[in-house]
């Protein structure tokens, strides 16, 4: 029985490789892209991103949030890394993006491959090998990465304010925005499931708590014995308390999320959407009982999707220097 559970988890490894070449092909990525030019380049990054997760699991979630975040505005180009400049507010400094964490993990990849091969691998592909290096490092889902990403030249913060999904989000927005960037309702149900680890603060949710319509009123869809747990931690007009998402196992990548959501506990009020579709209500019930989860292999293969979202390839874009600047 160890055996067929072994032979059946290494064919659908290679089901989602196959469909990663298959993906990247034709959208100009593939496996392996450094392999000549900077052969030790996944390796480095790798390396780097075991010694800051080792020490700080908790980065492992802000990692994962930094490349969605990135590839849902202008594709998966790097453009979330930009600072801002004298002329321009980039989408680090949208509101969204204010409480993104693990900046420093990405720096000290690109300077070490940097070190390596000076001009060759993109802060692009450097940051999607990191979320996927960061979750696997906490025990989570391993998915194959497609390279071959060019970092964009632009970065603008309204554009993080009218393409990030909000946490506010009835299901017919969380589809149209899924839709947009070319992905389908499974992989936005599935990629809800990330906030299966992580934390957020409560003003991404305390209008469920304490003003939901504007009359003082709660969430209706909240469960209320959960909204009296989250006013003990949350008060009116708290900005800087935090709380998990996943509470008692914010740092441990399972199917919990779904029970959460499937007892109406789904922190934001994204997550309680997920139970308006009959779609994404029928994989949230399948995902709650683990005997029928299959939540890590379909997170492998709706993040090799939302890995190819508008990138840059070719001569497109350019390599960055240094992933905060472009050269």
């Amino acid at each position: 029985m160890a055996f067929v559970k072994l032979l059946t988890f290494f064919f659908l490894q290679l089901i989602l490789v196959v469909l990663a070449l298959d993906l990247a092909t034709a959208q100009g990525l593939k496996l392996g892209f450094y392999k000549k030019r900077c052969p030790s380049a996944e390796a480095i990054v790798n390396q780097t991103t075991i010694q800051f997760i080792s020490r700080a699991p908790s980065l492992a979630a802000p990692l994962l949030r930094m490349h969605f975040h990135d590839c849902f505005v202008r594709g998966c180009d790097g453009s979330v890394l930009l600072n801002s400049t004298k002329n321009n507010q980039a989408e680090k400094d949208a509101i969204p993006n204010q409480s993104l964490r693990g900046f420093q993990v990405i720096d000290a990849a690109k300077s070490a491959v940097e070190a390596k091969c000076p001009g060759v691998v993109s802060c692009a592909d450097i940051l999607a090998l990191v979320a996927r290096d960061a979750v696997s490092v906490i025990k989570g889902p391993f998915w194959p990465v497609p390279t071959g990403r060019r970092d964009g030249r632009t970065s603008i913060l309204s554009d993080a304010l009218n393409n990030l999904p909000s946490p506010f989000s009835n299901i017919t927005q969380l589809k149209a925005s899924f839709s947009s960037k070319g992905l389908s309702v499974k992989d936005l149900v599935v990629l809800s499931g990330g906030h299966t680890i992580g934390i957020s603060h409560c003003t991404s949710f305390t209008n469920r708590l304490y003003n939901f319509t504007g009359k003082g009123d709660t969430d209706p869809t909240l469960d209320p014995n959960y909204i009296t747990q989250l006013k003990k931690k949350c008060k009116p007009g708290d900005a800087t308390t935090f709380v998990e998402m996943d509470p008692g196992s914010s740092k441990i990548f399972d199917t919990d999320y779904y029970s959460l959501v499937d007892k109406r506990r789904g922190l934001f009020q994204s997550d309680s959407a997920l139970l308006a579709d009959s779609a994404t209500k029928t994989y949230v019930q399948q995902q709650a009982t683990p005997s029928g989860a299959t939540f890590s292999t379909d997170f492998a293969a709706s993040m090799v999707n939302m890995g190819q979202i508008g990138v840059l390839t070719g001569n497109s874009g350019e390599i960055r220097k240094r992933c905060a600047f472009t050269n």
